[in-house]
């Protein structure tokens, strides 16, 4: 059995279109189906379902791709850290989620992780709690950062899940420094909710409606600042905000405690050089206090 030949089948289970996996694998659709013969052949098993178009996998072609995802997860590993020992220092691409209200905490692990792996690259996508654990589940993560604990709590993945709390959170009241609750030092959480309020997508739920949901910070910092809506916005918002700003933060009163930040890394034993390296570098910024609020 081929490795190519398994990318190729985990491909084309994960896009559900020959056309579109034959791209992605930079292959003619004749050359990909006879890839996947030939690992049907070495397996002695039939994995796909066959017909005018991609119809889905047999029960046998369900076991190989989750398999096969470990296989090529443990395989890219194994290259990454001989080609890391060559080069003097971990190579690859470290693979992050982060929902919206966990991207202040981004910075400062991908600068620590930058400066202990010079020659490794970081790849960081904005996504829901059930995005990550699905990612974590189907090892197309290295670590997530996202809620821990609670309501929010992260959905459990396929695969089991190391959770690694990084720091309390609070919410604040975000509005500009003409509005009339801008004095106040802090306001009741039912006089928040009277206000038209732009949310992340992470934060809008039962109990706090959004008027506008965004898939960012960024994106809630461009509506306060047209000073048409507030927000409810992590404390880590503050980093978002120059010196002399038009946007003040308020402490909200009357509101559950706060809740926890985290990276969600996936268990595995051997770990991957990736995720041991990402799981040294966060335990060393919560040692130093290099992610506590500001």
């Amino acid at each position: 059995m081929l490795i190519r030949h398994l990318e190729f089948f985990v491909t084309l289970a994960e896009e559900r279109h020959f056309g579109r996996a034959a791209d992605l694998c930079g292959v003619s659709q004749p050359a990909l189906s006879l890839a996947i013969r030939k690992l049907e052949e070495d397996l002695g098993a039939t994995l796909i379902l066959r017909g005018q178009r991609f119809m889905g996998l047999t029960a046998e072609g369900e076991k190989v791709l989750d398999q096969g995802r470990r296989i090529l997860s443990d395989y890219g590993n194994l290259r990454d850290d001989l080609n890391g020992r060559r080069k003097g220092g971990l190579t690859g691409r470290l693979r992050l989620g982060a929902i919206p209200s966990a991207m202040p905490l981004v910075p400062a692990i991908s600068a620590r992780f930058e400066a202990k792996n010079p020659l490794a690259r970081i790849g960081i996508s904005t996504l829901s709690a059930e995005e990550i654990a699905d990612g974590i589940g189907k090892l197309a993560l290295d670590g997530g950062l996202t809620w821990i604990d609670g309501k929010r709590r992260t959905p459990r993945g396929a695969a089991q899940i190391i959770e690694i709390p990084l720091r309390k959170e609070r919410r604040l009241f975000a509005c500009r420094k003409d509005h009339p609750f801008a004095p106040l030092v802090s306001i009741a959480w039912r006089d928040a909710m009277t206000q038209p309020l732009c949310l992340t997508e992470d934060a809008a739920d039962a109990d706090l409606s959004a008027a506008v949901t965004c898939a960012s910070l960024d994106g809630v910092l461009a509506h306060l600042r047209g000073g048409l809506w507030c927000s409810v916005v992590p404390e880590g918002f503050r980093g978002l905000l120059a010196r002399d700003d038009d946007i003040v933060l308020c402490g909200l009163t009357g509101v559950e405690p706060p809740l926890t930040l985290g990276i969600v890394l996936p268990k595995r034993d051997p770990q991957s050089p990736m995720v041991r390296a990402l799981q040294d570098c966060v335990a060393a910024l919560v040692a130093d206090g290099g992610l506590a609020a500001t």
